[in-house]
């Protein structure tokens, strides 16, 4: 089970920093993603991290601006956003995958094995 927090209403300009926990022991084991989705838009990649957080990936929209980490030892992935604007007004999600083939992959929702139910983020101008 996926369950995010820290979704809220930011200004822009603005920073916030959501969480996703993970229940269960094999956390570890599971790539880690957040996606959003804004209203009448499809589900858009947003951030992808590797099992060791060794490796990251970036949608071009949000690379220079979010961070994603992850503590494999507290089941936390989170994503740091900042410097946000109106366009990234959406329903963040996190997601877990077993296997990943290249990082580039991690953009492709359809891998995913587990999805969280999402947090709102709205960015007011």
């Amino acid at each position: 089970q996926l369950v995010e927090y820290g979704g809220g209403l930011v200004q822009a300009g603005g920073s916030l920093r959501l969480s996703c926990r993970a229940s269960g022991r094999t956390f570890s084991t599971y790539a880690m993603g957040w996606f959003r989705q804004a209203p009448g838009k499809e589900r858009e990649f947003v951030a992808g991290i590797y099992w060791s957080g060794g490796t990251t990936y970036y949608a071009d929209s949000v690379k220079g601006r979010f961070a994603i980490t992850r503590n494999n030892d507290q089941n936390t992935v989170w994503l740091q956003m900042h410097s946000l604007n109106p366009e990234d007004t959406a329903v963040y999600s996190c997601a877990a995958v077993r296997q990943v083939t290249q990082i580039a992959t991690m953009a492709l929702p359809q891998i995913y094995d587990y999805w969280g139910r999402g947090t709102q983020v709205t960015v007011s101008s």
